[in-house]
């Protein structure tokens, strides 16, 4: 059975953004079906549109089903994960977050339902036990230690990136490497 990838984009961005594009190339010349949709409403994300336009697009789930997002796209995938009910292959986390600094006024109330709003830890792990965070030292969104924190409690493998910031970069093979890890 063919792996499938669904690749979720951040707050304000698209399929096509920093190594997205990249990526999901590199995974379809690996065989991999790869699913990378425009998320709603991306300059205001509300969960309630967010995780049911997911769960739309992913159908039934299975140990072939792995995910991958950046910044806000990893709180939805593990938003998702926490009310799935089924097991899937893996997560890998791109700039992910609990918490969130720094950010404008306007911003803060978009951000205040994600922020604000538990995801079940114990749910997301049961759902798929394979997670990996990478994440920068100097994300301008801040938040490195509690983040780090949140991640390593769902058992994140976690790779740092000194100095890459919110990790937008065009090409990324640490991730290549580390999804295709979580797949064999």
């Amino acid at each position: 059975m063919k792996k499938r990838v669904f690749i979720i984009h951040g707050w304000g961005g698209s399929p096509e953004g920093g190594c997205l594009p990249w990526l999901k190339s590199k995974l379809e010349k690996n065989n991999f079906e790869v699913i990378a949709p425009q998320m709603p409403n991306t300059e205001e994300p509300k969960i309630r549109e967010w995780v049911p336009h997911l769960s739309k697009l992913v159908g039934s789930v299975d140990e072939n089903t792995f995910f991958v997002g950046h910044s806000i796209g990893c709180q939805a995938i593990m938003r998702y994960l926490e009310k799935t009910g089924g097991k899937t292959g893996g997560a890998l986390y791109l700039a992910g977050w609990f918490v969130l600094e720094n950010l404008p006024e306007e911003e803060i109330e978009i951000a205040r339902e994600w922020t604000e709003t538990p995801i079940d830890l114990e749910k997301v792990k049961d759902a798929t036990k394979n997670h990996v965070l990478i994440i920068s030292d100097n994300d301008p969104f801040g938040g490195f230690e509690k983040n780090k924190e949140m991640f390593s409690r769902l058992g994140a493998k976690i790779i740092i990136l000194p100095g890459a910031e919110h990790i937008e970069n065009l090409e990324l093979p640490v991730a290549l490497e580390e999804i295709i890890d979580l797949t064999k």
